[in-house]
């Protein structure tokens, strides 16, 4: 059996749990570790459907702060509408009295049987013809070394392009969760907060981005072993960087979409 990416607990009040902050959910340079966005909204999440007992339908995050190992993040949810199907909820997650981001969401399903999608994944080889990317690796422990990144269409490096910003600002990237871990909607939330990635390939700079928000969209979740993360940035202006993803399943099913706005960081001059 699978087991979870990371260890949120439950206490005996179902609308109180907390998450144990390891160096393997953060990012960052030695010493200045902190929580991987992503995983701030898939402890969320999973708090949401824990407290709700509901699939979440959509969630967004605001990012307010910084959590950094070994703290312990406290998330606190609430429920003000709870009707037959859906639910409307909210997360304050804090280390102590500091907040460090706020999630809404809804929750739930309705029975029905129609069930199309529109949307067709790029056409680009299958993951195992596809070029590692240890870009975000580290010799320490950090998040990005538990997640395997392949480019399958676009670039990935830290140099910059001399043919400057990408014609469509576009890039594809297979993405596969450690072995013995499923791909749920916490693991498509992680995943999802790989937007700013496609940041230095659109700019043709060695750039990313730091989330200011996160919104993420489920449809159906299927098993599969890698997603198919097709990034878009549609533009950059004032220092903010804004792009969007979809997440698909190796047989090119969509199972979740994502969008977010970003403080433009550049790497070099």
């Amino acid at each position: 059996m699978k087991q979870p990416f990371f260890d949120l607990q439950a206490t005996h009040n179902p609308y109180r749990w907390y998450l144990p902050l390891k160096d393997s959910l953060c990012v960052g340079p030695p010493g200045q570790q902190f929580m991987f966005g992503g995983v701030g909204m898939a402890a969320a999440l999973g708090a949401l459907e824990g407290a709700t007992g509901r699939p979440v339908i959509w969630a967004t995050a605001q990012y307010l702060s910084y959590a950094r190992p070994p703290s312990i993040v406290d998330l606190d949810v609430r429920t003000p509408v709870d009707g037959k199907y859906t639910s409307q909820a909210r997360v304050i997650a804090h280390v102590e009295d500091r907040e460090i981001l706020t999630v809404n969401a809804a929750l739930g399903e309705r029975p029905s049987e129609i069930s199309h999608q529109w949307a067709s994944p790029p056409e680009v080889p299958p993951p195992e013809d596809c070029p590692r990317s240890d870009r975000w690796r580290s010799d320490t422990d950090n998040l990005h070394n538990h997640v395997e990144v392949r480019i399958a269409r676009g670039r990935h490096s830290a140099s910059s392009d001399p043919d400057g910003p990408s014609v469509d600002g576009t890039m594809a990237m297979w993405l596969r969760p450690p072995e013995g871990h499923p791909v749920d909607a916490a693991m498509l939330a992680i995943m999802a907060d790989h937007v700013p990635s496609g940041v230095g390939p659109a700019l043709g700079l060695n750039a990313g981005g730091n989330s200011l928000d996160n919104t993420i969209r489920f449809l159906t979740i299927v098993p599969t072993d890698w997603v198919l993360c097709e990034v878009a940035i549609i533009g950059v202006a004032r220092g903010i960087a804004h792009g969007s993803m979809r997440l698909f399943s190796q047989d090119g099913q969509l199972m979740a979409t994502a969008s977010q706005s970003m403080i433009l960081r550049v790497r070099e001059g």
